[in-house]
């Protein structure tokens, strides 16, 4: 107001005057003025415009989902975003396509989320991928959910670092070091005094099986053919005579003993007819096969002596036979086959006591390493692992068979356990792939349904490394670490295994290449003469 009235005081003449004049230029500049920011466009929220009259939904009602094959909706196909792996189990890797974690074990699943029917897995891939590294991770993840791991065979070692960190048992076998009584029922027998009625009854049946049924893989390593049916049932009626006569635990020399003796039921069941030479010339190649497997030979004294470390069931549990030489592979199998019936058989007792309400259920996570280092070995083995794989619902265990390609099951010399071997692929509740050649496919889609992109993807796994010129030696292999887990006809999960820093220890498996050679190592050789 008072500038205005000062304006309107001055005449006519000193405003023309001021107007012509030159404007003095003054020390500070004029503010700007700021405009004001555009005001943001009102968008509705997730449920709509919020307000009076705005009509926001309280419940949002779910899409309609449907579901169709490729050529019933090729329209649609591919789909703008895939679904994503499943968040239930051990933690493996990110996804190779959405970078998303990948988690994934049979005994989750199985029993968490009912995505298979079967709690086990068959893994295969070439050597050097990391087979063991990724049945490893799974073993440490099932044991942070309660769960046992059982290596029932650590050939290389590959496992026994895990199980000591997790404060486990480790059990070595082999020649001079420790024995495996096939006798010997192990927890059985202190079972079932705890044991009453058909509870009981079922622990001794059980453990007479597996007696019977080692003792006869046993005679088949040996021979490299099955025992016939009469030697069979005259090593399972010995095997009764055996308990009741014997006081403690037998070992083989005494079953042996017990047929050459040849007490009235055993020369019953040989059918003699009352002749004594009869019956030595029934039993005398059995007789000679079982001195083989007390006296030494192929397979040593492993099986022939008391058990050195008996399995205890409230811990991880390793066997660790990596000082069996691989030119030993009789020695091998049948040291495998052993603790795998062992293992088994301990599992069997301890449910049947958490049963019986006398101790806590605990679960198990079966691995099964090497697995064509068994099959290879005599007609018939196949059998005894396809039983195994048969019943590890009601064993109440998941496990996981391992191997490195298809061409391992094909090259039995059968074609009914060929047959068998590839069931044992096909029964698995999931399948999870490494680098394999390119021939394997047509053996490998025969027992799981592979697309031609999931084939060529695990093609290109097992392509060597690029030269590192510089180095001089290779670099990282393409396909380390990378695998494919396939569920039935299901698109495969491409994954990449990632280890913390706290597992690198665990999963060394080169600590002898760690040091460098002292010898020759830069010093010149001595003279001769």
């Amino acid at each position: 107001m008072f500038k205005r009235h000062r304006k309107s005081s001055k005449t006519s003449a000193e405003a023309e005057q001021e107007k012509g004049a030159p404007k003095a230029r003054t020390a500070e500049k004029p503010a700007k003025v700021k405009k004001a920011a555009p005001a943001a466009p009102k968008r509705p929220g997730a449920r709509g415009w919020s307000g009076r009259g705005g009509g926001a939904s309280l419940l949002v009602q779910m899409a309609d989902e449907y579901r169709g094959t490729s050529v019933q909706v090729c329209g649609l196909w591919p789909f703008a975003a895939g679904a994503g792996a499943p968040m239930v189990g051990v933690p493996l890797g990110r996804s190779l396509t959405t970078g998303a974690t990948v988690c994934c074990d049979p005994i989750s699943w199985f029993q968490r989320a009912n995505l298979i029917s079967n709690p086990s897995a068959f893994v295969l891939g070439l050597p050097g991928l990391g087979k063991s590294t990724i049945v490893r991770r799974m073993a440490l993840g099932l044991a942070g959910y309660g769960v046992q791991p059982l290596v029932l065979g650590d050939l290389k070692p590959d496992y026994v670092d895990l199980i000591e960190a997790l404060g486990g048992q480790v059990i070595s076998l082999g020649r001079g070091l420790g024995h495996l009584n096939v006798l010997d029922p192990g927890e059985a027998r202190a079972a079932a005094d705890r044991l009453t009625g058909k509870a009981r009854s079922q622990v001794i049946a059980d453990a007479h099986g597996r007696r019977l049924t080692m003792v006869s893989s046993l005679l088949t390593i040996v021979r490299s053919a099955p025992p016939t049916d009469r030697e069979e049932t005259i090593l399972d009626r010995a095997l009764k005579v055996l308990d009741d006569r014997h006081e403690g635990v037998p070992v083989l020399p005494d079953l042996l003993k017990v047929i050459q003796d040849a007490p009235e039921e055993v020369r019953h069941v040989a059918l003699d007819r009352g002749s004594m030479d009869r019956y030595r010339e029934i039993t005398e190649h059995l007789e000679a096969s079982l001195i083989g497997l007390t006296g030494g030979g192929r397979l040593g004294e492993i099986f022939s002596a008391p058990t050195t470390t008996p399995m205890k069931l409230d811990r991880p549990v390793v066997f660790d036979v990596s000082s069996i030489d691989d030119s030993e592979t009789d020695l091998q199998a049948a040291v495998l086959l052993a603790c795998w019936s062992n293992g088994f058989a301990s599992v069997n007792v301890a449910h049947a006591l958490a049963d019986a309400g006398l101790e806590p259920r605990r679960h198990y996570y079966v691995v099964m390493d090497e697995l064509w280092r068994a099959l290879r070995v005599g007609r018939g083995l196949v059998d005894r692992v396809d039983s195994l794989s048969r019943l590890n619902r009601q064993y109440g265990v998941g496990t996981t068979m391992i191997t490195h390609t298809m061409s391992d099951l094909m090259a039995l010399p059968s074609e009914e356990d060929r047959a068998k071997a590839r069931g044992l692929v096909e029964r698995s509740g999931m399948v999870i792939c490494g680098g394999l050649p390119e021939a394997e496919m047509g053996m490998l889609n025969a027992a799981v349904r592979m697309s031609r992109a999931e084939q060529r993807l695990l093609a290109s796994w097992q392509d060597p490394p690029a030269w590192d010129a510089a180095a001089g030696r290779e670099g990282t292999r393409p396909g380390l670490g990378k695998f494919l887990a396939k569920v039935g006809g299901r698109p495969g999960i491409p994954l990449r295994v990632s280890l913390t820093r706290a597992e690198a220890a665990v999963h060394d498996t080169n600590k002898r290449w760690h040091e460098t050679s002292r010898i020759g190592g830069g010093t010149a050789p001595a003279e001769v003469g």
